[in-house]
Parts: C-alpha cells; sequence; structure tokens
C-alpha cells in the first residue's frame, strides 16, 4: 500500500468521550509511523485496528502533554508485549531525558533498543531517507519549540517504453542506463531519454502541521502536497483567543492550504468547545473548498 492515514486523536488539549487528542498513524510504503502520541494513544491504536508492536518510527512534534503523554504507557506495553524490534524516536531536546528517567525511576528495563534522534531546525531540514522515503521537519509557529512534518516519496527510475525496446534494438545494459536516466545513442544521433520513457509516476507527499499560529512561510516548504493536515483549534469568531495561545483557525488553516496548492487539507486539533465540526468546516471551505475535518478513526488512502 504506498499510503494509508489513520486519525488516531482529533482533538485538542484534553481526551473526551468523543475525541482523543493528537496521534496519527502512516503506513508509507510500509514504513511503519506513528505521528505524536497523546495521552491513551495506545487504547486508539487498538480501536483503529493498528498494530502497534508493528512500528518503526514516532514522531513527536513538541512537548506539550496532548502530543507526547501516552508515549510511555505505550512503550510500556510494549515491552510487556515482548517487543524486540529497535524503535526510532524523533522529536525535541527533552524528549529522550523524560523518556530514559521515566523507566529509570520506575526500575524498568527495556527489552528492545530505543534510539532518539533530536530535531532541531530553522528552516524546512531532512531528517531521515530511505531507499523510497524522505522525510522533513520544519519549524512552527507556537508557544514552545515546535516541528511540522513533511513526508515524501522519493523519485522513482522511469519506466521504458516497451514499443521503443524494439525501435531501436535496446539491449538490457542499455535499458538499465536509460531507465536511470541516459540518453541513447544510434548511428552517430542522440535519441534524448524522455523520448524513450514514459511520463514518471506521481510521488506522494504528506505534511502534518500542529500546533501553529497561521506562518506563511511553511507554506512554501510544503508547496503541492497531496494531503496536508493542519491544525484548527477554534474558529474565526475565537480568534483573539487563537493568536493568545498560538493556535490557528480553521480559515487560517485553509489560507495556509490555498498558498502552499496542496490537493486535500484535514482539519483537526479541535477544541473541546465545538460539539460540531460544521462551522469549522463551513469556515475553512469557503477559503478551500478541498477541506474534510477529521475524526477519529477516519482512514485516507492515496
Amino acid at each position: 500500500m504506498p499510503f494509508k492515514l489513520v486519525i488516531i486523536g482529533s482533538g485538542a488539549a484534553v481526551p473526551t468521550l468523543q475525541r482523543g487528542v493528537t496521534s496519527q498513524y502512516l503506513n508509507f510504503n510500509e514504513r511503519r509511523i506513528l505521528i505524536d502520541c497523546g495521552e491513551g494513544t495506545q487504547l486508539q491504536l487498538r480501536k483503529y485496528g493498528v498494530r502497534f508492536q508493528r512500528l518503526q518510527y514516532i514522531f513527536i512534534s513538541h512537548l506539550h502533554g496532548d502530543h507526547f503523554l501516552g508515549i510511555f504507557g505505550l512503550l510500556a506495553s510494549m515491552n510487556l508485549l515482548g517487543r524486540t524490534q529497535k524503535l526510532i524516536i524523533f522529536g525535541p531536546d527533552g524528549l529522550e531525558k523524560m523518556i530514559r528517567f521515566q523507566f529509570e525511576l520506575t526500575k524498568v528495563t527495556l527489552d528492545f533498543e530505543l534510539e532518539f534522534q533530536t530535531i532541531h531546525c530553522k528552516t524546512k531540514t531532512l531528517i531521515f531517507e530511505d531507499r523510497v522515503l524522505e522525510i522533513f521537519a520544519f519549524p512552527l509557529k507556537h508557544r514552545i519549540e515546535c516541528y511540522g512534518f513533511l513526508f515524501k516519496e522519493k523519485p522513482k527510475e522511469r519506466n521504458i517504453d516497451k514499443d521503443q525496446i524494439e525501435k531501436y534494438a535496446i539491449s538490457l545494459a542499455e535499458i538499465w542506463a536509460v531507465k536511470n536516466g541516459s540518453d541513447l545513442e544510434r548511428d552517430g544521433k542522440i535519441i534524448p531519454n524522455d523520448q524513450l520513457t514514459l511520463p514518471p509516476a506521481h510521488l506522494l507527499s504528506y505534511a502534518f502541521c500542529t500546533d501553529t499560529r497561521y506562518y506563511e512561510k511553511a507554506a512554501g516548504w510544503i508547496k503541492g502536497a497531496d494531503l496536508l493536515y493542519h491544525e484548527a483549534t477554534f474558529s474565526e469568531k475565537q480568534l483573539d483567543r487563537a493568536k493568545a495561545t498560538h493556535h490557528s483557525t480553521a480559515a487560517q488553516a485553509a489560507a495556509l492550504a490555498k498558498k502552499a496548492e496542496v490537493r486535500h487539507l484535514l482539519i483537526g486539533h479541535f477544541s473541546a468547545r465545538f460539539t460540531s465540526t460544521a462551522e469549522l468546516k463551513a469556515e475553512a471551505s469557503a477559503v478551500f473548498e478541498n477541506t474534510t475535518c477529521v475524526e477519529d478513526g477516519d482512514e485516507f488512502v492515496l
């Protein structure tokens, strides 16, 4: 599966009976990733059928409790259930110290390795890559150090047009060269690569932005993303509250999506004051039509 996103928690500040706090599960080309881990995340993972023992990476955006307090119980449960596979955790400075102190204080020894990667950047920065995936972090505008993430497929080798293989009697060695971007020479003439190959497949990308005030600079860092999740804690009626707490309104989230020219906007991190998201949906859709208000358990597949 190229891309599957599950909303584990969509609320802000404290969990309620209707919404858990921020957490998302992302399966991106079989890289199994947890983004943020608010209180109660392990229960939500079970509820929505996510096998947390298969997680390979955890990304924590910032050190406010509704985004990371669930990680202690999650790691403890992984240990009790016999995990041995290494887990890699990305997050701001201080996260590793808190996690290691928790288990030292409670005299718990984990039977699997934790690898920590500390995030600290002032612009969009590559923090992880393998042969198919790149992950970037970028700063947001919140009360404390906070980061957004961009998950992006790496360019794939081009597929050669089978008709061109026959036409130019292209050898196996030449096929590999053409797939890797080389032109072809025949009878002293150069046949350009784009004439020999099919257009490259669309590269999927997903951007995650929470918590933050409206930050226009971020639009350039996530330009053209297929899917953007952006916090929309408040409506424009609570604009003063949004400014005071360094959060965004639904209209501001939509304005950023429009500026970034993304294909689909997801909004969440809703204040518990909203018993319905209809107002937020209407507000955002007036600015950026392709907007969805997320609910816990929602799945998005690309």
